[in-house]
């Protein structure tokens, strides 16, 4: 039976790792940091879940398929990881991103509207539209319960047979070095987020601080939200942490992933609540409810970075931002590439990247 180390129990390496034992390898599933560790990739508490990623069918397609993907989860949990509640895309130009993203789903055959900005109103109380020439509405698209669904997903892969080794994991060749002790496999897959570019220098991937900010309003059930040009997304009240306003703007390179987490800064907050102001001005003076700081690891064009460094060595990265919505199908995607079933698109290469907008939701830098 093949062997493979799977290092890094986030949602993409908890998702391969089950993926990897169901199709009947033996796999070992290393991660350092215990499930509610705020240093975490997918410590948060929500991700969106959309199809909508602007001219990319590639992104769309693989975004669908993790959607229908996510529901079938909430079967198999017995519980709702998935919230499909919808997400609106609020557009300040009618043929800007969010049309050609709905052009593109709709040549898919994936659902979506676009709405006069008056008719998406009536989702939300008080929402101020004067600003807005269309709206983008995907109605099964909506919010996945990010560390609860690596909870289950990671528990699912023990009930396969993963076998989950808590330990600092180290690079050597087709060894993973884990606190000492040295264990090989036939494959390894080093999926570590914001710590890849330390274990692997070269790698292009930026590591950044982010913010994240929820206030104290009790909106439930109101369909997900993201402002392509404003790069703010957001959602109503999930699990009473509040509802969510964040901004999408990269924070200042060179972030340490190991740092400790203490208080977000002054101006997320501002710049959150000044989103707040201008899109639901009801909530513009609501107390502040639940923080984090997080890490974002970032390639200059958002393509992810998903490559062989060395026979049987695989390093998976520079996801932040729109990656773990993606995570079910690509995990299908990659036990395929790790079986030889197919081939790595090229396009997740070390190759040089330019800077392109358009695949996350941050059209404002």
């Amino acid at each position: 039976m093949q062997k493979v180390i799977v290092v890094g129990a986030g949602i993409w390496g908890a998702s391969l790792a089950l993926r990897l034992a169901e199709s009947g390898r033996q796999v070992t599933l290393v991660e350092r940091l215990a499930g509610d560790d705020p240093r975490r990739a997918s410590a948060g508490a929500t991700r969106l879940v959309r199809s909508a990623h602007g001219t990319s069918e590639f992104y769309a397609r693989m975004a669908w398929q993790a959607t229908r993907d996510w529901l079938a989860l909430n079967e198999r949990a017995g519980e709702q990881i998935f919230l499909p509640q919808g997400v609106m895309w609020f557009g300040r130009e009618a043929d800007g991103w969010e049309a050609r993203s709905a052009e593109v789903l709709k040549n898919l055959d994936i659902p979506c509207t676009l709405l006069d900005p008056a008719e998406a109103a009536r989702f939300y109380p008080e929402l101020r539209h004067d600003d807005l020439a269309t709206v983008l509405h995907e109605p099964e698209a909506g919010v996945v319960r990010a560390r609860r669904a690596t909870e289950v997903i990671t528990g699912l892969a023990q009930d396969a047979g993963v076998t989950l080794i808590r330990g600092a994991a180290g690079p050597a060749g087709r060894q993973v070095v884990i606190d000492g002790e040295a264990m090989t496999a036939d494959q390894v897959v080093w999926a570590c987020g914001a710590w890849l570019p330390e274990l692997f220098p070269g790698l292009p991937i930026t590591v950044t601080r982010q913010d994240t900010t929820h206030f104290a309003a009790g909106w439930t059930g109101v369909p997900a939200f993201c402002d392509y040009s404003a790069s703010a997304y957001g959602h109503g009240d999930v699990g009473g942490h509040g509802m969510k306003i964040t901004s999408d703007v990269e924070g200042e390179p060179g972030f340490d992933p190991d740092s400790a987490r203490g208080d977000i800064l002054p101006a997320s907050e501002q710049r959150a609540r000044d989103y707040l102001a201008r899109r639901f001005p009801s909530l513009a003076g609501v107390p502040l409810g639940l923080t984090q700081v997080c890490q974002y690891a970032l390639t200059p064009d958002g393509e992810w970075v998903i490559t062989e460094i060395e026979d049987g060595v695989w390093v998976l990265g520079g996801d932040s931002g729109h990656g773990a919505k993606h995570a079910p199908a690509l995990a299908t995607y990659l036990t395929s590439v790790l079986t030889g079933e197919a081939a790595i698109d090229p396009r997740f290469g070390l190759h040089q990247r330019d800077s392109v907008r358009g695949l996350r939701t941050s059209g404002e830098t």
